[in-house]
């Protein structure tokens, strides 16, 4: 800046920096797009004309950062349908902004995201399976969690339930038809599963190869959905809910799973969780961590191997020593139900001292049992042909798809709840977040061994805060009405760092004891969505030990 000569040179002052999201700025950014705008506790909406939903998330995408669709959430209101497209960015979670766009009733078609957001491509075939809202220009608009002859839409507001369900039997079609089938090629179709060992749970690949080389796969679902949504919206926040979360993701993560209702319903609630309660919620997440990715680890290296070797019972008797702990901690060995909206339902066992000799020693060998692991497999040379260089999901394919937790870590990209939208008690802690840059089955594999380190890292701090706080101060749960009832149209997403990423739920309350809209987000759901990317191109070996890498439960995909 130029100044008169005759005046002396000022210090210039200090820039600061505006925090968090500038609304008008992307009120702005979108413009005349925009009808409305709404205030959610998580962030504000934007309510955007139905058939300017590409443009809207295009620029908000390109322009100003938004480069993670976290979610897409569609309910049906006495007037309207509506589609909430939740959007955050991977270089920091806690800057949000929501999407709303809403269509007649008479009428639910709004333009599709999918050409925007590769991950919109199963969320808005999801929001039009269960809800209804239909999406011009998706380019695989049908049903994936129910059959294709399904009636009707559970998740609307006028389904008949006792509806009897007509399945019509089609004749068979050629799956070669179309851009599969040239007469230079020696293709074949060949189904892996749906009951099948290497698929993890009830999942069905339609793969088609050219000699023996995968050219395209298509991951068919469903058949594990239970409606859990609506199970949820038919129980009350106090009491009826939470024993759900422990049955999405069944396979050790139960306290995790808890632990993304509580923080959602807390914040629509407004209940604070006492700084000790917090302590053992994070104690006890990170053993589920543990149980996790040991289940990971073994089961991984079984797709591998193709027999139950020293390897995969090694990784069984490790889990198992979590579980003990875990079900001294909560009564249970899988199903806890054991965090409570503002705390947790009891203290540690007694006698403590017991507890925390356990907890310790499970830690003090776990280094010894880790460097067995590397031994037997890092650098196992038939373990690194299979894995190194198979699988490959690159950094940006991975945000495109919505890919997060261990499988996003493992492409270099630098995202975990835990650390960039803290809860709980990690802000407190010193551990580190762990990536790799491979991006193949290996790095995967990499990221979740290192990960248990840290996860012990975090224990051992919670043991030794645990021990030493004051007796009078041990506060596991606040004070919680019995009976909650968030204002009408109150709405938040909340979401924790679930054993395989970004585990998410979204809830809009109706004044009543019952959420009017309760919508999972599941990390599963959209890292399967990533395999095709993963997996065309290469040998059917390497398609079940990317499959393998992804570490997917069912009961979480279809919920």
């Amino acid at each position: 800046m130029s100044q008169a000569d005759d005046t002396p040179d000022e210090e210039p002052e200090p820039s600061v920096e505006p925090m968090g999201v500038d609304y008008d700025a992307l009120s702005d950014l979108l413009g005349d797009a925009v009808v409305g705008r709404e205030s959610h506790l998580n962030a504000d909406g934007f309510v955007v004309r139905a058939d300017r939903v590409e443009e809207s998330l295009s620029a908000l995408k390109e322009e100003a950062g938004f480069d993670h669709l976290s979610a897409v959430t569609s309910q049906e209101y006495e007037d309207r349908f509506e589609s909430i497209y939740h959007l955050k960015k991977y270089n920091d979670p806690t800057e949000e902004v929501s999407v709303v766009v809403p269509t007649s009733r008479d009428d639910p078609v709004s333009q599709s995201a999918s050409s925007v957001f590769k991950t919109a491509e199963w969320h808005e075939r999801e929001a039009y399976d269960l809800v209804g809202v239909q999406y011009d220009d998706h380019p695989d608009l049908r049903r994936i969690l129910l059959p294709e002859t399904w009636q009707g839409h559970p998740l609307g507001r006028d389904y008949n339930q006792n509806k009897p369900q007509i399945v019509t039997f089609e004749e068979n079609k050629n799956p070669l038809e179309g851009k599969f089938r040239d007469e230079e090629s020696d293709t074949m179709f060949l189904n892996i599963g749906p009951h099948h060992p290497a698929t993890h749970g009830v999942l069905h690949l339609e793969t088609v190869l050219d000699g023996e080389q995968v050219v395209d796969v298509e991951p068919d679902i469903g058949y594990l959905h239970r409606c859990e949504e609506q199970m949820a919206q038919n129980g009350n926040y106090r009491y009826q809910i939470m024993p759900y979360p422990d049955r999405w993701d069944y396979a050790s993560a139960g306290l995790l799973n808890e632990w993304a209702y509580a923080r959602t319903a807390e914040d629509l609630n407004d209940i604070e969780v006492p700084e000790y309660a917090q302590v053992i919620r994070t104690m006890g997440a990170e053993l589920c961590r543990i149980a996790s990715h040991m289940l990971a680890l073994g089961t991984f290296c079984l797709d591998i191997y193709g027999e139950f070797t020293a390897i995969f019972m090694y990784a069984m008797r490790d889990r198992e020593n979590v579980q003990n702990l875990l079900e001294d901690l909560t009564g249970q060995r899988m199903m806890f139900n054991y965090f409570r909206l503002g705390g947790v339902v009891w203290d540690i066992p007694e006698p403590r001292e017991t507890f925390f000799e356990n907890v310790r020693e499970f830690l003090d060998d776990l280094p010894n049992r880790l460097e067995e692991y590397h031994d037997l497999i890092t650098d196992n040379e038939l373990f690194q042909l299979r894995c190194i260089d198979t699988g490959v999901l690159d950094a940006d394919t991975a945000k495109d798809f919505g890919v997060t937790g261990p499988v996003a870590r493992a492409s270099g990209v630098d995202y975990d709840l835990r650390r960039d939208d803290p809860y709980g008690y990690y802000e407190h802690l010193d551990w580190d977040v762990v990536t790799e840059s491979g991006g193949d089955n290996y790095s995967r594999l990499l990221v979740r061994m290192r990960e248990v380190e840290q996860s012990a890292r975090i224990i051992e701090q919670c043991v030794d805060l645990l021990e030493d706080w004051p007796e009078d101060d041990r506060e596991v749960q606040s004070n919680v009405p019995r009976t909650l009832n968030p204002e009408e149209d109150r709405e938040t997403y909340r979401a924790v760092e679930g054993a395989k990423g970004e585990l998410g739920v979204y809830i809009r309350s109706d004044g009543t004891g019952q959420p009017a809209r309760f919508k999972i987000r599941s990390p599963c759901f959209s890292n399967l969505q990533a395999l095709p990317a993963m997996s065309n191109g290469e040998y059917i070996p390497d398609l079940i030990a990317t499959l393998g890498s992804l570490d997917i439960i069912l009961g979480e995909v279809d919920r």
